[in-house]
């Protein structure tokens, strides 16, 4: 099957926390864009729901995102090791932290 994309997304381990009332739930990056994110996580909210992001930077800077599920993925907590569980986010706006944002993309 072909790649759909064609914004280039970059391999990475991001510590998250992403909520819709609130960024509480604790998760990673798979991989980043300019335009989105994967979320691995086995605790996933369906297509369209709006979701808050505080994506943290090695350097412990916070990146508050506001990002929207395009769509989920989930699988039995005891396969999430082996199967690819999570979430494709589309970002709305980048509330805070967006020129930290872009220095991730290379």
């Amino acid at each position: 099957m072909a790649e759909k994309r064609n914004i280039r997304r970059y391999p990475k381990r991001l510590q998250l926390r992403f909520g819709q009332d609130g960024p509480l739930h604790l998760a990673f990056t798979g991989d980043i864009s300019a335009t989105g994110l994967f979320v691995k996580t086995t605790r996933t909210y369906p297509p369209r729901t709006s979701l808050d992001i505080e994506l943290i930077t090695r350097d412990n800077i916070i990146i508050n995102i506001k990002g929207v599920v395009m769509w989920a993925k989930t699988t039995p907590m005891s396969l999430s090791h082996v199967a690819k569980a999570g979430m494709g986010i589309k970002i709305a706006r980048i509330l805070a932290g967006e020129e930290v944002y872009k220095t991730l993309l290379d």
